[in-house]
């Protein structure tokens, strides 16, 4: 069983190219993190949104990880952090085309 970590929050700048050059450190560090299958990164120029979809393996990690995120982007200076924890549905997502 897998579970989706959905996270959002304000998000000011920058967006595009801009923010792959500021955050790839953070990218591949997060990449290590235990229990994390993938993650998409998620930004809305027009919004000044950004956040991510993450996959993890169990719900504690998916748990652990949103604590810790939330801690780290507040000390970043954001707020009005939303974070969800979902169960996938990983036979319906497979015949939606989903690679889990």
């Amino acid at each position: 069983m897998k579970f989706l970590l959905q996270v959002d929050f304000p998000h000011q700048g920058p967006f595009g190219n801009e923010l792959t050059q500021m955050m790839s450190d953070l990218a591949k560090d997060i990449a290590k993190e235990k229990g994390l299958v993938y993650k998409l990164w998620t930004e809305n120029e027009e919004t000044k949104e950004a956040g991510g979809i993450y996959v993890f393996d169990n719900k504690d990690d998916a748990l652990r990880y949103l604590d810790m995120h939330t801690k780290r982007l507040e000390a970043f200076g954001y707020t009005d952090i939303r974070g969800k924890v979902f169960t996938i549905n990983e036979e319906l997502s497979t015949l939606s085309k989903a690679t889990i």
